[in-house]
């Protein structure tokens, strides 16, 4: 994700590399480069010179103080400007009401039907919620089934009417049917087309009309970059819309509807979301995105993926098992699911700073830990917890259990007797391991 777009903006930075102070000559230098930057990854010409212009102001007259580089000011210069542009900090978003009614809006192809079962998923799990997902998409069948599929995923209920013709009677009668099943969210998935079309603008805002939806939210895919800023205008100016949501995030986007689409439409960009499954859905932060493009990682929201993951008593266990040196193979099978449920591999290593960038050209599968986890699972509950039983004719059985080669199990179990003996050497540390500060 904006990997052109980050190397661009820290080669412009280099400008200032070695300069002992900001001046005209520099800034215009390394903002000329910035602007190019910009425009590449599909910024409009009028935004990128007004961000540009802004960050020449603030950079103007602005003295270097002696714990702080040129480039290290500049890089902050644009980094609050990035933040601005993108929102300034992160929208509210409402699902209060008795049902909260919740409208998707987008052209066909942008992600609708994938988002409204992430956003269920998310009311569901993180905020408590019992949704309802409604299928309004009349046109498209596959669209009723599609959402029916993701429903079951999650466990939310799905309401449609297949043989109904008119988007506004399903979703009014979806809102009675939630009220008497007591479901406090109503999701409304409306129908899209390859491009805007009257037929289409004028059903979505009679649905609006008929439901008077809390929050009207606009999906776009972030791939389209600028295509998708004209987009969000047009349904803007029909729906007011209360918020965007940028898609496939994971794809080979170059920014530009991320970076614009706040400006351009007045409207907040609420979540951004990536991948097919149903957790991969994350509210946008402006302020954390802005780290991310100029390359220092987001370690906030890794911290808060791992914390959704997190079992107070559980990880009390595991720690006490580590401190007698008793961490066996189940509680690394354990770890590794743990692992997959906070997303996408090489996005959690890209919110790490200076790792994004070093990763950028590496193809992480997120299918890397199956073969370790073939192996574990080819090993009886005995042998899981006690390592020290597999002797050669386990391994040979374990080998052929698994699918592997006997020196890939050998080579697998030399790695993780390597690891314990690590996690051993840091518990004799003093403090056990830990930092200055850290409770035992």
């Amino acid at each position: 994700m904006f990997n052109s777009l980050s190397e661009k903006l820290e080669s412009a930075f280099k400008n200032l590399k070695g300069e002992a102070r900001i001046n005209d000559l520099n800034i215009a230098n390394t903002v000329k480069d910035i602007r190019k930057a910009l425009i590449d990854a599909d910024v409009n010409y009028k935004i990128a010179k007004e961000f540009t212009d802004k960050v020449k102001e603030k950079a103007t007259g602005e003295k270097v103080i002696n714990a702080i580089s040129p480039g290290q000011l500049m890089t902050k210069i644009v980094q609050d400007e990035l933040t601005e542009l993108m929102g300034g900090s992160e929208a509210q978003f409402n699902f209060t009401g008795n049902p909260a009614v919740i409208l998707i809006a987008g052209l066909q192809g942008s992600g609708k039907t994938t988002f409204t079962g992430k956003l269920a998923n998310y009311l569901k799990t993180q905020k408590g919620k019992s949704p309802m997902v409604v299928a309004c998409d009349i046109y498209r069948p596959a669209a009723i089934d599609q959402l029916t599929v993701l429903a079951e995923q999650i466990g939310v209920t799905v309401y449609s009417e297949r043989e109904n013709k008119d988007a506004v009677s399903i979703a009014q009668n979806a809102i009675k049917e939630a009220k008497a099943t007591n479901k406090n969210v109503v999701i409304i998935d409306t129908a899209g087309r390859l491009a805007i079309d009257e037929v289409m603008m004028a059903e979505v805002a009679n649905v609006k009309a008929a439901v008077n939806p809390q929050e009207i939210l606009f999906v776009v895919d972030s791939m389209t970059g600028q295509d998708a800023v004209n987009t969000a205008k047009l349904f803007n100016d029909r729906l007011d819309f209360t918020g965007v949501v940028l898609t496939k995030l994971d794809g080979d986007t170059r920014g530009g509807a991320a970076l614009s689409i706040k400006y351009t439409v007045n409207k907040p960009i609420k979540f951004v979301s990536s991948g097919e499954k149903m957790d991969t859905l994350d509210v946008f932060y402006p302020e954390r995105m802005a780290q991310r493009i100029l390359g220092m990682g987001d370690i906030t929201s890794l911290v808060e993926k791992a914390q959704a993951q997190y079992n107070e008593e559980e990880a009390k266990k595991l720690e006490k098992k580590i401190r007698k040196n008793q961490f066996d193979f189940q509680d690394f099978l354990d770890q590794l699911q743990q692992i997959k449920k906070m997303g996408n591999l090489k996005d959690l290593m890209g919110m790490i700073p200076g790792v994004g960038k070093a990763i950028k050209d590496v193809d992480i599968n997120d299918d890397a830990f199956i073969g370790i986890e073939a192996i574990i699972k080819s090993m009886t509950p005995a042998e899981r917890s006690n390592p020290d039983l597999i002797n050669p004719s386990r391994k040979a059985r374990i080998a052929q259990g698994c699918g592997k080669d006997i020196g890939e199990v050998n080579a697998f179990m030399k790695q993780f007797e390597q690891m314990k003996q690590m996690m051993k050497m840091m518990n004799n540390m003093p403090m056990g391991g830990r930092f200055p500060g850290m409770k035992r």
